[in-house]
């Protein structure tokens, strides 16, 4: 797949801009065209396949990256969960698992418990028997 130096710099301002017919402003020479013209020439470059393929490759690469930053993420609330329990920080250590268990998504934050309703408690100290 080999794209133009030009089609090259309108995919990458497409992704950056989000509009089509701006991107197109961006790269090409427009001062003598109409508007619709530009809408046309930018939407005839987005139905090109060489240059569809190569906007779904620019929009993966932040996906990956992001990835590798929750890795990295992952990592550091390892290593901090690990130094709180070597010093004795429970607390710290619960919420830095905790974190980690978040980040990972193993918490569903949308879920809602329901709690209303009667809670009944029996609590008992001792011998009940007052006899003694």
């Amino acid at each position: 797949m080999s794209l133009t130096q030009k089609q090259e710099e309108f995919c990458i301002e497409y992704v950056q801009c989000g509009n089509a017919s701006e991107a197109y402003r961006r790269v090409y020479s427009v001062s003598n065209m109409k508007s619709s013209t530009v809408n046309r020439k930018a939407k005839g470059l987005l139905d090109n396949g060489k240059i569809g393929a190569r906007l779904q490759e620019l929009r993966e690469e932040p996906v990956r990256e992001a990835k590798i930053t929750l890795l990295g993420h992952l990592t550091d609330l390892e290593r901090l969960r690990d130094l709180a329990v070597q010093t004795g920080n429970l607390p710290a250590a619960i919420s830095a698992e905790v974190a980690r268990g978040k980040a990972s998504g193993l918490y569903d934050t949308d879920k809602k418990i329901d709690v209303s309703g009667g809670i009944s408690i029996s609590v008992s100290y001792g011998d009940d028997d007052d006899s003694s």
